[in-house]
């Protein structure tokens, strides 16, 4: 899209230029990370806690070894001024004590003081280990003074490593799954409470009565003029897909947190949010010279349909409707990063909305009995996140569309190689869409000629 294309575009959307403004009459309910949550959580987890105590029997055990190999010949305070005051790199055994205390320090400070939530604080000090240790062995005589040549370096070393994959495969992964189960916990007190203020209503094709009491048993009944839930497992469904729209509605209303990411040549943009309980989550917004019913037509009434025109999915398959809002759906994506990163699936739970400004389509992970994980696939799973188009109240033939994207693709992938294949995904998405949208176009007006 030329830049002046783009600017008269820009001009013409006064009304959706800011979310904010967009939004700010027709979701009005309470923040789900404001309210009180259901219980108190504890400040640090108990596999994080284990961690720490894993990094303090390192130094005390490396410590305890260095003691040991001071005793072994003369006097301990013989030894321990040959090794300090007069150290020796090639023959002092004092630089591995050291080395486990700077461990010792970093990763207290960083994973009990601080409570980080990322990797980089125990690669450097895991780094700093290895290639100490290399050089110590190859440079110094150690090996040929006693048992402790080997035993030192060697303990240090793999308790490093030990460390490492603890925290990344154990530690990381267990927070981050209870800090679902606590947001899930956190929206079914939401749901318990009586709603303080009215939520917009739904109209057309994806029914969605107004809510008096969220969460009651009636409520969910009576969703929707035609199918509706009834099992256990059905109103389940429900209140995911609910769940996952209350968080997509809460994104669009902080815009200005959002974090600018990148921009393509068609002056789409991809921002960055973090969302509590659930990480970074990737955000597209591009604005579209086309009708936002075809949009919505295209990308959330057929999702079934979107590998027709869409190469980053490479199949769709609806499992099961469960009321007239809500539906499950089986879904694949092609691989990304030159094949880097391999084909996924996702089983998610969909929940449709259509609004008198918007049409909304919000989803998140979930698990059903016909598709079970299989070796064909690695099953990611996603957060909330979903498709919005906005409509314009000036130009009916514009409307601005968004993307929420928050996923998990599972697998030992770099974190920094998964974004960048994200926001890459998202460009080469917004492309086939405008595409599909260029295919449809000409059909629509010959349909009205001859009509």
């Amino acid at each position: 899209m030329p830049g002046g294309d783009y600017g008269e575009i820009g001009a013409s959307l006064p009304a959706i230029a800011s979310l904010n403004a967009s939004y700010s009459t027709s979701l009005s309910f309470p923040s789900p990370y404001i309210l009180v949550p259901p219980a108190e959580r504890r400040v640090i987890s108990d596999v994080r806690r284990t961690f720490c105590l894993f990094v303090t029997f390192d130094l005390l055990f490396i410590s305890l070894l260095w003691i040991i190999e001071l005793n072994i010949s003369s006097t301990i305070w013989d030894n321990l001024a040959n090794e300090v005051i007069h150290y020796n790199f090639q023959s002092s055994f004092f630089d591995i004590f050291l080395l486990a205390l700077f461990r010792f320090l970093c990763l207290q400070v960083g994973y009990a003081a601080f409570r980080l939530r990322h990797w980089w604080v125990i690669a450097v000090t895991t780094l700093v280990t290895s290639v100490f240790l290399v050089v110590k062995v190859i440079e110094s005589s150690l090996l040929s003074q006693n048992a402790f040549g080997y035993v030192l370096p060697i303990t240090s070393f793999v308790v490093a490593w030990l460390e490492t994959w603890f925290l990344d495969f154990k530690v990381l992964t267990q927070e981050a799954e209870d800090e679902r189960a606590y947001l899930a916990a956190v929206n079914a007190a939401c749901e318990r409470a009586p709603m303080i203020y009215p939520r917009a209503t739904s109209d057309g094709q994806f029914y969605s009565p107004p809510e008096s009491v969220a969460g009651s048993e009636e409520d969910l009944d009576e969703e929707g003029l035609g199918r509706s839930a009834v099992t256990a497992q059905e109103k389940e469904y429900v209140r995911q897909g609910r769940e996952a729209m209350s968080v997509v509605e809460q994104i669009l209303t902080q815009e200005e947190n959002w974090k600018f990411e990148k921009n393509n040549e068609m002056g789409d943009s991809v921002y960055t949010l973090e969302i509590p309980f659930h990480g970074k989550t990737f955000i597209l917004k591009a604005f579209m010279q086309c009708p936002p019913e075809l949009v919505y037509q295209e990308v959330i009434l057929q999702p079934e349909k979107m590998v027709l025109w869409n190469k980053t999915v490479s199949f769709c398959q609806i499992l099961q409707r469960v009321d007239d809002n809500t539906m499950v759906s089986y879904d694949g994506s092609s691989g990304a990063a030159g094949g880097v990163v391999s084909a996924r699936d996702f089983v998610n739970v969909r929940r449709v909305e259509r609004k008198r400004d918007c049409y909304m389509s919000a989803g998140m992970a979930t698990v059903h009995d016909a598709k079970p994980p299989c070796g064909r696939f690695v099953r990611g799973e996603n957060g909330p996140g979903g498709f919005v188009v906005l409509k314009s109240t000036n130009n009916p033939s514009i409307c601005t569309f968004i993307w929420v994207l928050n996923t998990d693709l599972k697998g030992r992938l770099p974190r920094y190689l998964i974004h960048q294949s994200l926001a890459a995904t998202m460009f080469e998405f917004m492309s086939h869409l405008r595409q599909r949208m260029s295919d449809l176009r000409p059909s629509l007006r010959s349909h009205h000629h001859h009509v």
